[in-house]
């Protein structure tokens, strides 16, 4: 009866509701518990819409098989076979083409949790071990591709930068070539005193644009200031620029890589320079007193200091350096005691012409103007000097010859750079290097010809 009473023995027995077919649905496993029941997912199958343990009437949960979905493949390998994706369900993998099995499991078994099993399958590829470039680093590979690029401090100077493992069993080997990063201007030097020299860093078929820009300053003269721009566009790669520098000067000077966005300074303080060549008119005169004339472009930026007029008297050969004049020699004078300084005239006192009269008895500069010997001929020279605290750079012609001659002897010019302290020597045995003048009147034997050496190559012969 529903309706009982327990003394009569009469009681209540659990009804098992698992006895019930399908009572958790597809997958489920049915638990009995007093008075009630409820479900878990077997094996191979997972609940979906609730948690376990769940009923099936209350909110729709129920079990649904595991899908591991795709195998997940290992390194260098390919899908050979699979049964299915769901629980139990296995999948096998082969190397890929290049490579071979080495070792491990080439099998992946689909897991109650919905996950494949990890193979231990190992591929290496047949060329062996990737390929090694000079100066670079493997950033990707997949045993059959590597793919290379420079380490810090190099970039690629061409060729291709991946190394593919062939069908043959060897590497294609990559042809990148990775050289040191450097400034696009490099070895920044000033040559020759007045130009600049540099590497350019670039690929070859570039072109590149250097802009020059200079600045010049003189601590002893406090308004000079000298400045000017100068550029270059060139591919190569050993390039010389030269510019219009003034001696004694502090400059700073800098050059630009335009396409390159780089720019490289330098300093360089200019050295005492040979000064010009004065401009005269050789003469040939028959007077004790001639007077010779000087043109000059005096400027503030002359660096001449003075100019010093010689006496050489006329004999078979005649040797006058220009560097050291014997006559400021006063060891040397008893080699050459008819050689003799005339006059000194400073440049503060002189005009853009310059009359002198050689031998009026006159004091120039401290040195005295003897009046030539009558009946001698002698040969008259210019030398121009520039000077700077103990340094010293000449420059002589041939200006004049006066009395006693049938022709007339071109003018010849020699400069030389000498400090005040050279010693002059005369090496006749040496190189000669020699210099012809031209007779404007007839005369058979040659008039002036100039000797020089590596050691000694300022020094006027006349013959």
């Amino acid at each position: 009866m529903a309706v009982f009473i327990p003394n009569d023995g009469t009681h209540c027995r659990d009804i098992d509701e698992c006895k019930i077919t399908g009572q958790c649905g597809e997958g489920g496993q049915c638990r009995n518990l007093e008075g009630s029941f409820d479900c878990s997912c077997q094996i191979g199958y997972k609940v979906h819409n609730g948690a376990e343990p769940f009923r099936p009437q209350r909110g729709g949960a129920a079990c649904k098989v595991v899908d591991c979905g795709p195998p997940v493949l290992v390194e260098d390998s390919v899908l050979l076979s699979i049964t299915f994706t769901t629980y139990g369900g296995v999948a096998r993998f082969g190397c890929e083409e290049g490579f071979v099995w080495r070792r491990g499991d080439n099998s992946s078994v689909c897991g109650a949790d919905g996950s494949w099993s990890e193979s231990s399958l190992v591929c290496e590829a047949k060329c062996g071990p990737v390929p090694f470039l000079a100066h670079s680093e493997v950033v990707w590979h997949n045993r059959s591709v590597v793919i290379h690029r420079c380490v810090a401090g190099y970039h690629s100077w061409r060729g291709a930068n991946a190394s593919v493992c062939s069908g043959s069993g060897l590497w294609l080997r990559a042809t990148l070539n990775c050289i040191e990063i450097k400034p696009p201007v490099n070895q920044l030097t000033l040559y020759n005193g007045n130009c600049l020299k540099w590497k350019a860093e670039k690929f070859e078929e570039d072109t590149e644009l250097y802009k020059v820009v200079y600045l010049g300053s003189r601590d002893y003269q406090r308004s000079f200031l000298d400045k000017g721009r100068r550029q270059l566009s060139s591919k190569g790669d050993r390039l010389i620029i030269c510019l219009r520098l003034l001696p004694l000067t502090n400059y700073s000077i800098s050059i630009t890589a335009v396409a390159a966005r780089f720019t490289a300074t330098i300093t360089a303080n200019t050295s005492l320079t040979v000064p010009p060549a004065p401009v005269v008119h050789y003469t040939e005169l028959e007077t004790p007193v001639p007077t010779l004339r000087l043109k000059r472009s005096p400027n503030t930026l002359d660096p001449i200091s003075f100019y010093q007029i010689f006496v050489l008297p006329v004999e078979e050969l005649v040797v006058f350096d220009c560097s050291s004049p014997a006559s400021l020699d006063p060891s040397s004078r008893a080699e050459s005691p008819a050689e003799y300084l005339t006059a000194q005239l400073g440049v503060q006192s002189l005009g853009a012409e310059v009359n002198f009269t050689v031998g009026d008895g006159v004091l120039y500069g401290g040195f005295y103007n003897a009046p030539l010997q009558s009946g001698n001929t002698y040969f008259i020279v210019l030398r121009v000097v520039s000077r700077w605290k103990t340094m010293s750079r000449s420059c002589c012609v041939l200006w004049a010859k006066v009395a006693g001659t049938s022709y007339i002897l071109r003018v010849s010019s020699l400069c030389a750079a000498a400090s005040i302290a050279a010693v002059a020597m005369v090496l006749l045995a040496a190189y000669r290097l020699s210099w012809c003048v031209n007779r404007t009147q007839p005369f058979s034997a040659p008039l002036a010809s100039v000797h020089s050496d590596k050691y000694n190559d300022s020094k006027l012969y006349i013959l």
